[in-house]
Order: structure tokens, then sequence, then C-alpha cells
């Protein structure tokens, strides 16, 4: 159980805007995130998917990258200096596949990181994307876990059941989700919260990324499947949600864009 003199949990979605194709300009917006989501007190954060480079399928083999690349550098600094650990989206060359993969690289305060990788692609991302390979990773975070998803992926509800099975409290879901899907992926996340008894948070884009106008929106429902808190629409902003003993709270935080 949390200590009464532990600081309560936060972590937070940070529902940005990316750049076509553009890793450096993508960089100066994940920094600005990561110092707001510092100075808020937040000790996990979550980027929108493929957000280092917006969801631009045919650039995927274009902009690929590894942890360890080199233009990370400024991030991994960062979480090691804030103590946070940050998720982020990019492509991601795993083993000998013929396609990218579309990756989640998370960065520990300790320097080390992991990778994830989408496990169910939507038929247009066939042609420019290859499956990650199937099983769950799940990671500690003080008294809770949690274990991750990139959008289609919470689609099938084998998918966060395994996040469950592996004893993950948290699902934290990356995603770009239009106006047109939205309601209906976010009453799935819910119904993730309701029946499984997780907490899930959900970052999307803040604006329009590849051919997809993001409806922004950007969410965090408690175990049990309330929502606690969402964010007003597009536009950049911090999604907070902070637990209290057993309860959740929640607060909308914006960045200048």
């Amino acid at each position: 159980m949390q200590s009464d003199t532990s600081p309560p949990l936060r972590i937070a979605a940070a529902q940005s805007t990316s750049v076509a194709g553009d890793i450096t300009a993508n960089m100066l917006i994940h920094t600005r995130f990561i110092n707001a989501a510092h100075q808020a007190g937040v000790a996990l954060l979550v980027f929108p998917e493929l957000s280092l480079c917006g969801y631009e399928l045919p650039l995927l083999r274009d902009v690929l990258l590894q942890p360890d690349d080199p233009r990370l550098a400024p991030i991994r600094a960062l979480v090691q200096q804030t103590g946070m650990t940050v998720v982020l989206g990019a492509p991601f060359m795993q083993d000998e596949q013929a396609a990218p993969c579309i990756a989640a690289f998370t960065f520990f305060p300790d320097g080390s990181s992991s990778v994830y990788a989408k496990q169910h692609l939507h038929a247009s991302e066939e042609r420019y994307a290859s499956p990650g390979r199937a099983g769950c990773q799940r990671h500690a975070l003080r008294d809770e876990s949690y274990a991750l998803a990139i959008c289609a992926d919470t689609s099938h509800a084998v998918h966060a059941q395994a996040a469950a099975d592996s004893g993950a409290s948290l699902y934290l879901a990356s995603v770009l989700v239009s106006e047109g899907g939205y309601v209906a992926d976010a009453a799935r996340l819910a119904q993730v919260a309701r029946q499984l008894n997780m907490g899930v948070l959900m970052a999307n884009h803040g604006g329009p990324s590849g051919s997809y106008v993001s409806a922004g929106q950007s969410a965090f429902w408690a175990p049990g499947g309330q929502q606690v808190v969402r964010t007003p629409g597009t536009g950049h902003f911090l999604l907070v949600a902070e637990k209290h003993a057993d309860d959740w709270r929640g607060e909308v935080l914006a960045l200048p864009a």
C-alpha cells in the first residue's frame, strides 16, 4: 500500500500534435511535454501512436528509430533527470521483418528502455508495417503495474485480457482516433476498465496526422469504468490522472501551441 507520506501517483497522456516526418521538430514538442509533466508531478507520461514522426505510413522506412538513437539523447537525459517514465511512439525494425513495426519506446529513469510493437494492424497499415510479436509486457509503477497498447490493439478483446491476466492494473493506449471512430473506441476502452477492473489511459493526437483528423479527447477511465477526466477536444493538452488511496481524480492542463 502507498504510505501516508508518499505523494499520490500521477500518470498522464500527452495530447500532442506531430510534424510529418520531422524527428527534430517532434523532439522539441516531446521535451516540452516532458518538462510540463515533470512540473505537474507526473510519474509516467504516454504519447500518442507514432508521436515522433506522425502517422505517416509511407514514411515509416525513412524515419526508423532505435531507443539508443543519438537523436533521442535529449529525451533519455530528461527521463533520468526528472525520474519520470516516458512512453513515445516511433517506427522500429524488429528482427528480419520485411516492414517496420509501429512501436512504443519506454524510457525508464535508470537509463534502461524497452520496446513494445503493435500486435494488431489495421488493413490500411499492412502494406507499410509488420505486426509485433504476441505477448504482454508488464511493468511495475510504484504499487501499480501497466501494460501498453497501440490503437488497433484495443479493438481485440484478447489483448486487454492478456494485460489483465499478466497482473497489470493499468492499460495504457497510444492511439490516433478520428471523430468518426471516437465514440466506439472510447466505449471499448470504458468496457475494458469496467469488465477487467483496470485503469485505462488513452493518449490521442491533438491534431491531424497523416490522412486522419484526430478527435483529441484523450481520457482516463478508473477501474470499474467511470470516466475520470477527458480533454475538451483537439489541441495540446496534458491529461493527468491521480490516484488517492483507491480513488482516481483528474485534471487537464493546456500547453501553448
